[in-house]
């Protein structure tokens, strides 16, 4: 049944690293099919943000529902579900050095409830296909450019389908040529329907991209959708 609710909404919360508070009573919406930038200085708080949406820091204060699980009451047992809705992409690959391509995504396929080896080679090849890979399922991360490497890990965020990506700076290793290049992915992925949520430090990126961006500043959460504010370039 198609649902209009917003893939992602954050009610009043306060967000935490260990016991400091380091966003306080922030409140928005993401929608199907949004594309939105999150921004911040180091420490302000946006990647505490993020792990929080993910599961991997606890909820605490106000209210937070991603993809239809509400994150206050969440038990460890449907964090796995959770993660089946969202796809979570980080700036250091995570990819395993000691398989092939194919052996990383059936890795994460059979960790998320896949069975049957045909539909999981055919999986295989959509999503790579999706990210503007070729044929390297049977090669080696090392064997990748970096590149290529974050196109992999995009595919197997996008394996089951998610409703949102989450995505923390996911061009922070890479050149703003190869950056450019992995936004026009997020860019495609977007257009078919998935919202995206991307932590970047590129002013760059921001310019040449734009879309709506969420400012973490000084424990608060400033939104481009609500309010006008300056993207300095030597803020990044």
């Amino acid at each position: 049944m198609f649902s209009s609710d917003p893939v992602l909404r954050v009610q009043e919360a306060t967000i935490f690293q260990g016991q400091n508070s380091v966003l306080g009573n922030i409140s928005f919406e993401i929608e199907k099919g949004e594309f939105v930038f999150i921004i911040g200085r180091t420490g302000s708080g946006k990647s505490s943000l993020l792990k929080t949406l993910y599961a991997d820091l606890p909820m605490r204060l106000g209210d937070i529902s991603v993809a239809g699980f509400n994150m206050r009451g969440i038990k460890s047992k449907e964090v796995p579900l959770l993660r089946r809705k969202i796809g979570i992409i980080f700036q250091d690959f995570q990819l395993l050095q000691d398989r092939t391509i194919s052996d990383n995504l059936t890795f994460v396929m059979k960790a998320t409830g896949w069975k049957d080896g045909a539909k999981m080679k055919n999986r295989q090849a959509e999503v790579l296909m999706q990210v503007g890979l070729g044929s390297v399922e049977k090669k080696m991360p090392h064997q990748l450019s970096g590149g290529e490497q974050q196109r992999v890990v995009i595919a197997r965020a996008l394996i089951n389908e998610p409703v949102i990506l989450i995505a923390d700076e996911p061009t922070g290793n890479l050149d703003p040529e190869v950056s450019h290049g992995i936004l026009k992915v997020f860019q495609a992925i977007n257009k078919s329907g998935t919202a995206i949520l991307m932590a970047t430090h590129s002013y760059g990126l921001i310019k040449k991209f734009p879309a709506r961006v969420l400012k973490c500043e000084e424990g608060k959460l400033l939104d481009s959708k609500k309010e006008n504010f300056e993207l300095e370039a030597d803020y990044f």
